[in-house]
């Protein structure tokens, strides 16, 4: 499964990315796609077998599935 992750800084982009990399998952950083709204305007887009939970959850604004028609289904969210 195909997912972006957005965050509030860019130190919780790299971190993540280093933590699903470290879970087997390829990973890389990037600008956010203009369809998703992010603080600090860095993502981590990475495929990944099933969802891995965050070990800093407060640091993740949101992640989303990429479906296969290429539209964004959230699968988590700390947004209000």
């Amino acid at each position: 499964m195909d997912f972006i992750a957005t965050f509030y800084s860019h130190f919780g982009a790299m971190r993540f990315k280093k933590e699903v990399e470290k879970n087997g998952a390829s990973a890389v950083l990037k600008p956010v796609p203009r369809a998703l709204s992010s603080s600090c305007g860095t993502c981590c887009a990475f495929t990944a077998p099933e969802l891995p939970t965050p070990s800093h959850p407060d640091e993740v604004e949101q992640i989303v599935e990429i479906t296969e028609d290429g539209s964004y289904k959230t699968v988590f969210s700390t947004l209000e």
